[in-house]
């Protein structure tokens, strides 16, 4: 994968730099440049095949069309400036859209974002998966286009496992603490686990899990303060004490927890499948030993699954013909079941276009764990995330921390969180 990944590099570099010197002449041609800050670079495991996608379509509407990626490495850093960008109406010409609350709030601004609405109607809606268009409508409105999708169910590692005597995934949360302690006593730390960052990541998920194997798929209409999220505060404490973390969990972002899997130092994590190629390209030895499950019952409610639209397309509103023009054909290139399927099988992302397999094309092996998963799983539910505001989110992790120091109980957890909920 890397040989395939230096020759996407190589490719980027023949169709971007030229497109850099056509960039300087589009006023004159006439050609619509629109510009892209993007999250989808460096390190990011889509990074590759989205840029060659990009100079791609560059070079086939060299002279009337042309994309500009910015790089934005900061997932934290794009998502607080995006939404500053949005709420003082200088919204970008595309950008990344995340399906939550705070963002789909940027549908009700008049003149601020384009409505996919109409073309969604005809041929092109038929590319996404059911339901997908239709969860990215309010009010009649379709302000953004769906796109990636998202599993996020508990990785583990198979090698550690068997270092620590432990046979199998846990199926109870007893067992899941038995588990913890023979990892412990192999020198394995059992989870990752994280309160910084915007939300929280890692652990916002954990609590997720916790929350709808206690409180079942419908828990997130339950008031923050109810019991079953006390109870679901309770477990991730413990998650966070008597050595069952990272020392550095409290205040480390995505880096520092998905940092401690990839280096084999941490037995249990959780993400989503864009996670996979990265895995995969940078750590083998892990890759080739991840496991995939649902949470260890912790209620009622078992094998349960955390699922959600992770990102759509967006754009800025225009009422310049050439510039809708511009943006609606970049969308429809990017949902192109071909162009789509070049990047999934890249980087093991799940998206909400369907595509097909050719005879000789194999899915990526820990992908196809995933998709079983979900399979698998007796429910799906949304995360925290997805159903509070930024500002909630956000406040989530600071409340985590706390609570992790023994500055708080579960219960002023809870409280703190709620607090800033209208």
């Amino acid at each position: 994968m890397k040989v395939r990944r230096i020759i996407a590099v190589c490719i980027i570099l023949a169709l971007v730099v030229p497109g850099v010197l056509i960039a300087q002449g589009a006023q004159e041609t006439g050609e619509t440049v629109l510009k892209w800050p993007l999250i989808w670079v460096g390190a990011d495991s889509k990074a590759a095949e989205v840029a060659r996608l990009v100079g791609e379509f560059n070079v086939i509407n060299d002279g009337k069309y042309q994309v500009d990626i910015e790089e934005n490495p900061d997932y934290d850093g794009y998502r607080t400036k995006l939404n500053a960008q949005i709420a003082s109406k200088a919204v970008p010409d595309l950008f990344v859209f995340a399906p939550e609350p705070t963002m789909f709030s940027f549908y009700k601004g008049e003149n601020l974002l384009m409505d996919f609405a109409d073309e969604l109607a005809g041929p092109w809606g038929d590319v996404f998966v059911g339901g997908a268009v239709a969860g990215a409508t309010v009010n009649g409105e379709t302000k953004s286009v769906p796109y990636e999708i998202a599993v996020t169910p508990i990785w583990y590692n198979k090698a550690l496992f068997v270092k620590a005597g432990v046979t199998e995934m846990p199926k109870t949360m007893n067992d899941f603490w038995k588990a913890a302690d023979k990892l412990k006593a192999a020198g394995i730390v059992p989870t990752s686990q994280m309160t910084g960052g915007t939300n929280a990541w890692t652990s916002m998920l954990w609590f997720s899990h916790i929350a709808a194997s206690i409180g079942g798929p419908s828990v997130w209409e339950k008031p923050i303060t109810d019991k079953v999220f006390e109870e679901a505060a309770a477990i991730l404490l413990r998650m966070y004490s008597d050595g069952n973390t990272t020392k550095d969990a409290v205040g480390g972002d995505a880096g520092v927890s998905g940092g401690h899997f990839l280096a084999g130092r941490t037995a249990m994590f959780i993400n989503g499948p864009w996670y996979i190629g990265r895995v995969r390209d940078e750590v083998p030895e892990v890759y080739a030993n991840t496991g995939v499950a649902s949470l260890p019952a912790a209620g009622a409610y078992p094998g349960g699954q955390i699922g959600f639209p992770l990102s759509n397309l967006s754009a800025g509103y225009t009422d310049v013909p050439a510039k809708k023009q511009a943006v609606l054909a970049f969308m429809k290139w990017m949902t192109t079941p071909e162009n789509v399927k070049a990047i999934s099988m890249d980087s093991g992302a799940l998206f909400a276009v369907q595509y097909k397999m050719g005879p000789d094309e194999v899915i990526d092996p820990l992908q196809a764990k995933f998709v079983e998963a979900v399979g698998n799983a007796t429910f799906v539910a949304t995360h925290f995330q997805f159903n509070y505001p930024s500002n909630t989110v956000a406040e989530f992790g600071q409340a985590l921390a706390k609570m992790a120091l023994g500055k708080a109980t579960p219960a002023e957890f809870l409280q703190q969180i709620a607090a800033t909920v209208k």
